[in-house]
């Protein structure tokens, strides 16, 4: 008895040792599973606030120079919490819209259809790509270029009557109301003290998030830009390219040459003038490209003087993501080169970019069909592969 009673006394604080480490770990367990439950519940490993995607330290050609960050530095709290956000359609007034839902992974963050579908009818303009969105002299947006930010347009269709619905007027909520509701969700309150240290939801914060997330969006793994990492410049020949594609690279940088009557006598064709190589985004001081329609009406829309960038105008197989222009009138490659190709002035149309009228005339480039070719084969080395396919700017919900 007394052996066994020393035995006790030697095993038992091992016991006590051992029990408190497990329910220690335990503990630690419990406090990581507690830590952010709704939104773990809400997106599983989907978005891990402790394994963050890598949104802030991506990667960029040493020739791509532009940037139109100003001020809201991309971080991994932020862009993650702007995900969310972007393809949550709590931000609409019957929870069935999204960003996401008009500006589509699979189409490079555009659409498919020529006006998308809001809350109270069809939007007034085709939804714009939205890849490489930072890579941009010019920091306005919208097709009309009404939004002086990144930040400041991605509100403005949330509080469109027609697109999300949250307008303060004809009856529909205002912001204020979205900011109540979102701050009645769970993993709001968890997502917004992540990443501002409270939880107070504003606008602001908003914005700030959604235009992280958008500028994120990056695609520069194009033949393009294997070509052009090899190359001393964009006019030098790129290895990786045919005759064809170097042909119509040097059509698309090299300013053509005009009679008097406006009529292409040499050079190129002029495209780099408003698409400026290597990032492809439009030149600020352009004006409207001579196409001037509005969707489902007569009336003109001269104020259209926004593109998005060229890159991923095409996706990797060479095929048009979405329909080009505001009105997405014109369907193929081929019907793009044809519009430069032989401008013509529409009466009313008093905001015409200049460039596209040399000596006061409309140009008529008179492209061969072989240059045209060329043209078409260099715009389909400008389209990627992983932009379409990138966990990180997918959607969470799903």
């Amino acid at each position: 008895m007394i052996r066994f009673q020393s035995a006790l006394v030697k095993i038992f604080p091992v016991v006590i040792v051992c029990c408190c480490v497990l329910y220690a770990c335990k503990d630690e367990d419990i406090a990581a599973s507690v830590g952010n439950p709704a939104t773990e519940a809400a997106f599983g490993s989907e978005i891990d606030l402790n394994n963050l995607a890598n949104y802030e330290a991506q990667g960029k050609p040493a020739y791509i120079n532009k940037d139109n960050t100003a001020g809201n530095p991309i971080t991994d709290k932020g862009a993650t919490l702007g995900r969310v956000l972007f393809y949550d359609k709590n931000l609409s007034i019957d929870n069935t819209i999204s960003c996401g839902s008009c500006h589509k992974q699979e189409f490079a963050f555009g659409d498919n259809v020529i006006a998308s579908e809001g809350v109270n009818g069809l939007t007034g303009r085709h939804s714009m790509r939205l890849v490489n969105s930072r890579f941009s002299r010019e920091r306005r947006f919208f097709w009309d270029e009404r939004a002086a930010t990144l930040e400041n347009q991605t509100s403005q269709p949330i509080q469109d009557h027609k697109e999300m619905g949250f307008s303060g007027t004809l009856g529909d909520p205002a912001m204020s109301d979205l900011l109540a509701k979102l701050s009645a969700i769970k993993y709001y309150q968890e997502l917004f003290k992540f990443v501002y240290g409270d939880e107070q939801i504003t606008e602001i914060r908003m914005q700030n998030a959604l235009a992280q997330f958008v500028r994120s969006i990056q695609s520069f793994d194009t033949r393009y830009d294997a070509g052009r990492a090899l190359a001393p410049n964009d006019n030098a020949p790129f290895v990786n390219f045919s005759a064809l594609e170097n042909q119509g690279k040097t059509l698309f940088l090299a300013p053509p040459q005009f009679d008097p009557n406006g009529i292409r006598t040499g050079g190129g064709a002029g495209c780099q003038g408003c698409h400026q190589a290597p990032e492809f985004d439009i030149d600020p001081n352009s004006r409207n490209n001579g196409i001037i329609a509005t969707i489902g009406s007569p009336n003109l829309d001269l104020a259209n003087t926004r593109s998005p960038s060229l890159r991923d105008m095409v996706n990797g197989g060479g095929a048009l993501n979405s329909q080009a222009m505001h009105d997405a009138s014109l369907t193929s490659l081929e019907s793009i080169i044809d519009h430069y190709n032989v401008i013509v002035i529409a009466p009313g149309n008093n905001n015409l970019d200049p460039k596209l009228t040399p000596g006061g005339n409309p140009q008529q480039l008179q492209l061969t069909q072989p240059e045209k070719d060329g043209l078409i084969a260099f715009l389909k080395t400008l389209g990627g592969s992983v932009v379409y396919t990138d966990s990180r700017w997918s959607d969470p919900f799903m």
